[in-house]
């Protein structure tokens, strides 16, 4: 009966974090797909880019709605972080590895993709500082070099 209490109570414990849970990757467990996280990456974009029109939008309209303007911030800023979690935590944590001094093609490489995802992580930084559509075309631009860089297209 004791054991029974304890799970039970280990159960309600797991469902009621099941909203704070999500799947990473820092053991090798094979399972995610690499052009499926770029896959992601741009529609993570793609919101941030409709978030900032919005926030423009809504931000020159003559009855300004303040309520829906912090709800498109909260979302800019909830993608730009997506965007820099795929870039840091999968690809420049655990795909992309280093390599010797011995081998210099391959060290280029790996510096290039390196500085591609560090480009990455700083501009989504920025999306979440502007409405700069700029900003949303240099990302976009990043990632395909990305893309390019890490499967050799």
């Amino acid at each position: 009966m004791k054991i029974l209490k304890l799970l039970a109570v280990f159960v309600v414990v797991i469902l009621i974090n099941a909203g704070s849970l999500y799947s990473h990757c820092e053991i090798p467990c094979g399972i995610y797909d690499d052009s499926a996280r770029i896959a992601t990456v741009r529609e993570h974009l793609t919101t941030i880019e409709k978030s900032m029109k919005q926030i423009i939008e809504l931000s020159t309209a003559d009855q300004s709605n303040f309520n829906q303007i912090v709800r498109w911030v909260n979302n800019k800023e909830e993608h730009s972080n997506a965007i820099q979690e795929v870039a840091t935590q999968y690809f420049m944590y655990q795909r992309v590895k280093p390599v010797g001094d011995l081998d210099a093609a391959h060290r280029e490489s790996y510096l290039k993709k390196l500085e591609l995802l560090h480009r990455i992580s700083v501009l989504a930084m920025k999306t979440k500082q502007s409405t700069d559509l700029n900003i949303i075309e240099q990302l976009r631009t990043s990632i395909t070099d990305f893309e390019t860089a890490y499967f050799g297209k």
